[in-house]
């Protein structure tokens, strides 16, 4: 795999060493300012780092600047055909533009769209999905495969790169988690620009989260992968936890808290499943890393507790509080207010470190 060349995102840097940055998508009617901005402030409390809006029109274009203005985290356009509306939402703030080169009418739209954006320093996502490569690649290799879509995203980049523009990031998402796979890994041997990863068209929370934890944990356990979408049906806020789970279980961000519980057996002595979805409901604002562990018995409860910042384990009569570094305190009463009280107080002392 190639080193990854770096790219600036409003404040944020994408590629290089930076972290693996989260985003989503709003599907709101971008005209309508406050949905829009609604959804996208959501998104961000959620933990989006950057978020993507449609601007399918003027109307969209005009109200980029008002989302700008409003928006916590930095701005990617969507757009398809038309140059103008790039130009239009470049000119008005967006912080990142996802175009295709060869649907925006040609050499001459591409240089003018590429000369906007290297003025206002915005980076362009080329936007590559298995169901919308060209008919002559579809041609020549007879179906999607790993080879086609990258000669697509490939074909568009040299289009910036004859404008003068390389500030680029690219993206080559199928359904299929395999070709998603094969997809970036060639990618990753071929170029050095940043990838946007993820598995377009995943389904609904469950099986599309699935979908998306293998289709992109895979990549980014090989060191493949930038910034990252889990695709899921419906509301766009669940997508944020869901990327933030796959990034937390490969230690690549530690923000907020990672839970461990066990999956209980014949000896659990408590409502673990009680106690860790409360835990995990009451302790989601809280932003420094945080590992808090709910074990149901005696067996392997104090050990995987003892490695988490702070932990429970059942007993038959209430049971054991274990704070990393300190002397297990047996305790009774409520052991999930008790974990969460804590699991706070150390996050205050994170905080103030």
């Amino acid at each position: 795999m190639s080193s990854v060349r770096e790219v600036s995102v409003g404040t944020l840097k994408m590629g290089g060493k930076n972290p693996v940055w989260v985003q989503s998508m709003t599907n709101t009617d971008t005209r309508d300012v406050d949905a829009t901005l609604a959804q996208i402030r959501a998104l961000a409390a959620a933990g989006c780092d950057l978020v993507r809006v449609s601007v399918y029109d003027e109307a969209c274009a005009k109200a980029v600047r008002q989302l700008v203005d409003g928006s916590p985290v930095p701005l990617v356009a969507d757009i398809h055909f038309d140059h103008h509306l790039a130009i239009m939402a470049a000119e008005n703030g967006i912080a990142k533009l996802r175009i295709n080169p060869g649907n925006i009418g040609g050499e001459a739209h591409v240089r003018m769209l590429a000369d906007c954006a290297k003025r206002h320093h915005i980076p362009i996502r080329i936007g590559v999905n298995s169901g919308s490569i060209e008919k002559d690649i579809l041609a020549k290799y007879g179906e999607p495969t790993a080879e086609g879509m990258v000669e697509s995203a490939l074909q568009h980049a040299r289009m910036l790169e004859k404008a003068g523009f390389e500030d680029i990031v690219l993206s080559m998402k199928a359904s299929s988690v395999k070709l998603t796979i094969e997809t970036y890994q060639l990618a990753a041997q071929r170029c050095d620009y940043p990838l946007h990863v993820g598995v377009t068209e995943a389904g609904l929370p469950g099986q599309g989260t699935i979908k998306s934890a293998i289709g992109i944990g895979a990549l980014l356990a090989q060191g493949i992968g930038d910034t990252i979408r889990v695709s899921l049906t419906g509301d766009p806020v669940p997508e944020a936890k869901a990327a933030w789970d796959i990034l937390r279980a490969l230690e690549l961000r530690t923000h907020g808290v990672q839970l461990v519980s066990c999956p209980t057996c014949g000896r659990t002595c408590i409502n673990v499943a009680g106690i860790a979805e409360r835990v995990e409901k009451e302790l989601a604002d809280v932003k420094v890393p945080l590992k808090v562990a709910v074990m149901g018995c005696v067996v392997n409860g104090p050990g995987e507790a003892r490695e988490a910042d702070v932990g429970i384990a059942g007993g038959k009569s209430g049971g054991a509080l274990f704070i990393k570094g300190q002397p297990a305190q047996k305790v009774e009463g409520d052991l999930a207010e008790i974990l969460v009280k804590a699991a706070r107080e150390i996050a205050a002392s994170k905080e103030q470190a």
